[in-house]
């Protein structure tokens, strides 16, 4: 059953784009089928710029601690281009998508070399290489091609064939660690897909004994009853812990009188809730190897479960909050999702939210990555549209400023 979309009430998901070292260097916007481009970029009573205010909430990210804008892609409809009725946007901010039609007429043909002329920069989608549509690519700055099925010979000559026509090549729909080290083998520059969400599986590795540390840390962070001297035993067998456990405390965002000079103190000013995010956050931010991206993937995923759990006046939303953020813990570190389960202390409620979707916290769980990844059809028909929209916003923020308190 399709959703019902009030004017107002726009559904946007981001999803990253990333180079051959896998930092993001863009985001593209998805947005609802049943909404408009001019619909997303809407009037909002609460900013003078709409569309800055959604480029900015949607591509502004902490990067190594430096927050930083990134480039938008705008998937754009043929029909809006043929027909002159795109709205103006600033061309430094966003990269138009557009699909290459079945039939490519002289109409779109011109309306395409408008919009280069106007100074935009054109992302073209296509199914594989076309010699007749030669002057097009060369038109655009960027060529998307989805490689979800190609064989290692057809990502090679694919690469070849585009090469001519001197513009990036953008590998989408990428499943597999493996498949886009293929991708950056074959010649492709830019890289989109799911292959962030799925373990490279080293055979036999077992959750180290500073991480299940850590994880114990955070489990007993979730009782009621944690005493701030008790947490401070546990926290400081961990000095990278420690250390930034205090750094954070004593950042300008907290604009403390004094410095804090231990970490029962730490706690007792910041309170349980805070140091529970911040010994999570640090967990998710430990990995060296790891493409920032994923932990930022991951804070906004807890986050947001935490945000719609209070919004539907749920118990222990907190509980949500971990399974969200501990739902990819097992691609950190590199084993399925069943030993990671085993090995890392967690409620038997969070577990069987993160294996199966079960109970309360599944259900959310299971709701917010279906938003998160754009497969808004997956989800019910009466869901508060209100409270997802405004909790991903809210989470998307709140993952940036945090993580840009971790370099302070």
């Amino acid at each position: 059953m399709a959703h019902e979309i009030d004017p107002g009430q726009v559904l946007i998901a981001r999803h990253p784009i990333f180079d051959s070292q896998q930092r993001v260097i863009a985001y593209e916007l998805n947005y609802h089928r049943d909404t408009s481009l001019n619909d997303m970029l809407a009037a909002d009573p609460d900013a003078s710029s709409s569309s800055e205010m959604i480029l900015s909430t949607y591509t502004s990210i902490s990067d190594q601690g430096e927050v930083k804008r990134v480039p938008a892609f705008l998937p754009v409809p043929v029909s809006m281009v043929a027909d002159g009725s795109m709205p103006a946007l600033p061309t430094k901010q966003v990269v138009l998508q557009l699909s290459v039609p079945t039939k490519v007429g002289a109409e779109f043909a011109k309306a395409l070399k408008q919009l280069a002329a106007d100074g935009y920069r054109i992302a073209l989608e296509v199914r594989g290489f076309d010699e007749r549509l030669l002057p097009l690519y060369k038109m655009a700055k960027i060529i998307k091609l989805d490689v979800s099925l190609m064989s290692v010979d057809e990502l090679h000559e694919q690469a070849k064939a585009f090469a001519q026509c001197k513009t990036t090549l953008l590998a989408a729909d990428i499943q597999s660690v493996e498949q886009l080290e293929l991708c950056i083998s074959a010649g492709f520059k830019l890289f989109e897909g799911s292959f962030l969400s799925r373990p490279k599986v080293v055979k036999g590795r077992r959750v180290s004994a500073n991480q299940v540390a850590l994880m114990q840390l955070i489990q007993e962070l979730q009782k009621p009853n944690a005493k701030p001297e008790a947490l401070e035993h546990m926290i400081i067998r961990d000095p990278v812990l420690t250390y930034k456990l205090l750094r954070i405390v004593n950042s300008a965002a907290y604009s403390l009188v004094r410095k804090v000079e231990s970490v029962a103190e730490a706690v007792v000013l910041l309170g349980i809730d805070q140091v529970r995010k911040w010994a999570t956050l640090i967990a998710m931010t430990n990995h060296q190897d790891k493409p920032e991206e994923l932990a930022r993937a991951l804070l906004i995923r807890g986050r947001m479960c935490e945000l719609i759990a209070e919004g539907q006046k749920r118990t222990n939303a907190g509980s949500y909050f971990m399974a969200g953020m501990m739902s990819g813990l097992h691609v950190m570190l590199d084993v399925d999702q069943q030993t990671m389960l085993q090995e890392v202390p967690l409620g038997d409620d969070i577990k069987s939210a993160i294996s199966s979707y079960e109970g309360p916290i599944g259900e959310t769980l299971e709701q917010t990555i279906a938003y998160e990844s754009g497969d808004w059809e997956k989800l019910p028909p009466d869901f508060n549209i209100t409270l997802f929209e405004g909790a991903y916003r809210k989470s998307l923020n709140w993952a940036k400023e945090s993580m840009q308190a971790m370099y302070e």
